[in-house]
């Protein structure tokens, strides 16, 4: 198991890898008023960071609760 979650990590990295070597150019984005030029890559970055904050703001005031194991109630002795 432990390979093939190293496996799986390397290619998640060489991915990476020619994600950035892919996407050095700048390019300029509008955000409102200002526009800033950046590399593509920190753009794809800053993207998926906020869609990532998002979601995790989404999940936490869903406000739903993690199922719990209901134990049967024991009767009482009297």
């Amino acid at each position: 198991m432990k390979t093939i979650k190293l496996i799986v990590l390397i290619i998640v990295v060489i991915l990476l890898v020619i994600i950035i070597i892919q996407n050095r150019e700048p390019v300029k984005t509008h955000f409102l008023l200002a526009t800033v030029e950046m590399p593509q890559i920190l753009l794809l970055l800053i993207t998926a960071a906020a869609g990532f904050v998002v979601g995790l703001m989404v999940a936490l005031l869903s406000g739903r609760k993690p199922a719990t194991s209901a134990k049967p109630e024991q009767p009482r002795a009297e």
